[in-house]
This record gives C-alpha cells, sequence and structure tokens, in this order.
C-alpha cells in the first residue's frame, strides 16, 4: 500500500510540473534574468562613478579637472585620494539614483553646448558651483562627512583660526560647505562678492 502511494505521489508530481512546465520556466527565466539585470545595471552604475567616466568630456577635462589636480584632494602627504563621485554622487543608494536621474540635466546642456567653451564655462562657473553648494548645504555636507567628521579632529593639530571655526560650528550647527567653498576647484571668491553673495564667515583653503 505505502508502496504504491508513493509511486501515485510521483505521477502525480510529475504530472502537476508536466502541466505547470510553463509556469515554472517562466519564473525560473524571470529570476535568473533579474539576476543578470542587477548585475549588469548595477555594474552599468558603477562605471559611472569612475574619474574616468567623470572626465571623459573635454568641459571636464579641461577646466574643473585641471583644477583639481592642484588641490589637496588629489595628492597629498598621506596618499589618499578624493575623486569627483566621492564629493559629488551619494553613497546611500535611492540618494545615488536620485542624484543620477538629474544627472539627465547636465546631460541635455553638454548635447545643447551650454558650456562647451572656456568662456561659456566660466560665464556660468558661479550659478553651477551655487547648484552644488546649495547641494550640499541641504544634505548637512553629507559627501564631505565621509571622510571627515567633527569627532575625529584634533583640535590640538589645527590653527587657531580652524580650532575656532570649527568650534562655533559645532555648537551653531555648521556645515562644512558652509566655510569651504571652492576648496577643490577654481577660488571664485571675487565672483561672489561681486555678486553680493558672500558669507560672512567664507574661507577659501
Amino acid at each position: 500500500m505505502q508502496s504504491a502511494g508513493t509511486e501515485k505521489q510521483k505521477v502525480d508530481l510529475w504530472g502537476w510540473t508536466c502541466r505547470n512546465r510553463i509556469k515554472i520556466l517562466s519564473a525560473a527565466g524571470f529570476f535568473f534574468g533579474g539576476i543578470i539585470f542587477w548585475g549588469a545595471f548595477n555594474t552599468g552604475l558603477e562605471q559611472t562613478n569612475s574619474l574616468e567616466f567623470c572626465i571623459s568630456c573635454h568641459e571636464m577635462r579641461d577646466t574643473v579637472y585641471q583644477e583639481y589636480k592642484q588641490t589637496v584632494h588629489y595628492t597629498n602627504r598621506s596618499g589618499v585620494r578624493a575623486i569627483c563621485p566621492d564629493c559629488h554622487v551619494p553613497r546611500p543608494w535611492i540618494f545615488k539614483m536620485i542624484r543620477k536621474v538629474k544627472a539627465a540635466n547636465e546631460i541635455y546642456h553638454k548635447l545643447a553646448g551650454t558650456v562647451d567653451t572656456p568662456e561659456k564655462f566660466e560665464a556660468h562657473r558661479l550659478e553651477l558651483a551655487g547648484h552644488v553648494w546649495e547641494a550640499m548645504k541641504t544634505t548637512d555636507s553629507r559627501e564631505c562627512r565621509n571622510c571627515h567628521s567633527f569627532d575625529a579632529m584634533n583640535p590640538d593639530k589645527q590653527k587657531p583660526r580652524a580650532q575656532g571655526q570649527h568650534s562655533s560650528a559645532m555648537k551653531d550647527g555648521g556645515t562644512c560647505i558652509d566655510c569651504h567653498k571652492g576648496i577643490a576647484h577654481k577660488d571664485v571668491s571675487k565672483q561672489l562678492l561681486k555678486n553680493q553673495a558672500q558669507p560672512d564667515n567664507f574661507d577659501i583653503q
């Protein structure tokens, strides 16, 4: 009886499998296809987070990249280098995707030739910088804080002015970009003064 029952179960299982093989194959296809798509998507996404990708257009390569190469973020005594996405692309996935969607606007201006010459770029420089500063202010300088934090600072190794500014920022809820505008690119303090947009504690370093 037990053997007959087992055989019947096998037959029923085989029959169910045959009747539903299309559903089973479709589910398996969606599962493995999803894995392949997700892997390809993330691989492509990470490629857009490389320095090589960021400077693949001449607008970036010939202007801000050349400025960045002269700063402490590019070369320093510790040998630690922060590249474009470290400062301009969020690490949390949802915020990273939002930033990538917003980048579509940059593609539009690339095609439109908005900043395709040094002269055009300089004409828009303060406006472009302002967008970045506003974003950093909104996120409490989130990308800066991936590497820098008040807790990790040793005030004894800072200059008196830096000690004072950091102490005030901690007490008043200040954020990195309040003072450190232009730290990795061209000094725009003169342009800010012309536009009467220089904060009292502005400090280009």
